[in-house]
């Protein structure tokens, strides 16, 4: 989903953090936010995802101003387990959304192949290692396939080996959505002219409806197909060199204000800005 924000204003104590006239994060996009710190990065990651609220403005979601609870999900730098198994932290995002048993087993399985942690199903969460806990997270994130996946250095306190797993992940995501968009619309179809609006549903899906059940979107799709279809993801990043592997787009922000925004390559090989400029070249922003 397009993630749309105008005249975004926060202050901490009477000190102003955040000051944006205005900004888009594309639907569908791999988003990197990065700057220096103190740039107000992390306070428009956490009002995207409705942990705080603006003191002005306007945020959108798609075209609604509604913050939509049940499709967005963040995974934090220092990310939160319950205290169970791997397994059952997975699956919890689906059992809330009352997904069916068997797609739960399903889904768990896949994220839990794709991301290495097969071996640790029935691991306690407060016995993983630093990177086990943060791909177990992610597992979290992606398994009920949100719109709105939000990612606040998921990466900074981690071995290579783990970045690189959850790295590939995340590409995989973006690697999918051309080919998952083309898929449903060949499977939906479209109803015929004049046709009443209830012909769109399928028997599956009044069988869904009336079992209180849901099932997954393609759910059996492996590997890339099966991450996390149609996902938009938004991540700060002090990695210039993730940003350039992992995202698409870049939004810098300084001072709380966004600086400068565009295409990866654009911003941080060609920047228009001075103050992308030297913090692409390495220079201190204070």
């Amino acid at each position: 989903m397009d993630v749309t924000f105008q005249n975004l204003q926060k202050s901490f104590d009477g000190r102003k953090v955040l000051d944006i006239e205005q900004g888009l994060i594309k639907s569908g996009s791999r988003t990197a936010i990065i700057g220096p710190n103190g740039a107000g990065k992390s306070t428009l990651l956490r009002i995207i995802a409705g942990l705080e609220q603006a003191d002005s403005g306007a945020l959108s979601y798609g075209d609604s101003a509604t913050f939509p609870r049940m499709d967005i999900t963040m995974v934090f730098q220092k990310p939160y387990l319950i205290s169970t198994t791997v397994e059952k932290n997975i699956a919890y995002p689906m059992k809330l959304r009352g997904y069916d048993p068997a797609v739960i087993e399903r889904r768990t399985n896949e994220l839990m192949e794709e991301l290495n942690l097969t071996g640790l199903r029935k691991q306690k969460a407060w016995k993983l290692s630093g990177g086990e806990t943060q791909k177990a997270a992610l597992a979290r994130a992606l398994s009920f396939q949100p719109k709105l996946l939000l990612l606040d250095e998921p990466t900074a306190n981690i071995d290579p080996s783990t970045t690189a797993e959850i790295e590939k992940m995340l590409l995989s995501i973006g690697a999918a959505k051309d080919d998952t968009t083309t898929t449903r619309s060949a499977k939906e179809g479209s109803p015929k002219a004049g046709a009443p609006k209830d012909m769109k549903e399928s028997g599956a899906s009044k069988n869904k409806q009336t079992s209180g059940q849901k099932e997954m979107p393609d759910a059996g799709q492996k590997g890339a197909q099966g991450a996390g279809q149609g996902t938009t993801i938004v991540l700060i990043t002090h990695n210039l060199a993730q940003a350039k592997r992992v995202c698409d787009e870049v939004m810098m922000l300084h001072e709380g204000k966004l600086v400068e925004a565009g295409p990866c390559e654009k911003i941080l090989l060609d920047p228009q800005m001075q103050e992308t400029r030297r913090f692409v070249e390495g220079e201190l922003l204070i």
